[in-house]
């Protein structure tokens, strides 16, 4: 990454971090997007708190689903899972399958109103690229690699904890990178539900045809999205870096 990229994103770092604080600061930019005196500024709540709400329940959800899917993903990549892989890819596909909106509705009734169902939704949403790359990642170690490490005595649990999971670990990143991209998107329908997030923002400002609320909620998850990402795909580089691979190969 350039020093000028570097600059950019500490720029809209601290850009993001003094709006969710200071909102206020802002007003002037949002007062043209408004009419009838209506508040520049999102006031039905703290945006501080929605966007702490919004992470953590993208990172509950995210951290649900890499466990669930990297377990999984081992488990068919084993002698004895093999014949499940057909089944796994159809039940992973599911979040993917439904619309989030379907899912919630789904599970409203069974769970009630509130992060659960919302969780839920980003949940089965996440687990597809997670198992997909961690499939792909054990399936990509070297069998000449393997070979060597059983020829020195190491069990099939030593192969798998201190060469295969390793060697994958940069392409099952970028699986949870795209998850929790998707998941930073999707969480804001959790608000139709009554979930905290900055979904209740943007939901205010259509209420309300208030484009300048709109508009801030938007800001805030796509700048979010953007960092996040970043940062994700610096770790990536790092692993891989210290792998001996090409960085470019977890992109």
């Amino acid at each position: 990454m350039s020093a000028f990229s570097i600059l950019t994103r500490g720029l809209a770092l601290f850009m993001l971090a003094v709006f969710i604080f200071a909102p206020q600061l802002f007003a002037f930019a949002f007062e043209p997007l408004t009419a009838n005196n209506a508040p520049a500024i999102y006031n039905q709540g703290s945006l501080l708190s929605l966007t702490l709400s919004h992470l953590r329940i993208v990172v509950g959800a995210t951290l649900a689903s890499t466990v669930v899917a990297v377990a999984l993903g081992i488990f068919v990549t084993r002698p004895a899972g093999l014949d499940f892989l057909p089944l796994s890819r159809s039940l992973v596909n599911v979040g993917q399958t439904f619309p989030p909106i379907a899912v919630l509705a789904i599970a409203v009734p069974l769970v009630g109103f509130g992060e659960k169902p919302t969780f839920i939704a980003l949940f089965l949403y996440g687990l597809l690229p997670i198992f997909e790359n961690t499939l792909s990642g054990l399936t990509q170690v070297s069998p000449l690699t393997l070979e060597a490490a059983k020829g020195m005595g190491m069990s099939p649990r030593q192969r798998l904890f201190q060469i295969e999971l390793p060697l994958a670990l940069p392409v099952i990143l970028t699986g949870i990178r795209l998850s929790v991209i998707i998941s930073l998107g999707t969480a804001t329908i959790g608000s139709t539900v009554a979930a905290k997030g900055l979904g209740e923002v943007i939901i205010a400002g259509l209420q309300s045809n208030n484009v300048a609320f709109i508009l801030q909620g938007g800001l805030v998850v796509a700048l979010l999205a953007v960092l996040i990402h970043d940062g994700l795909s610096v770790a990536e580089r790092a692993v891989a870096r210290r792998l001996g691979r090409p960085a470019d190969e977890t992109t």
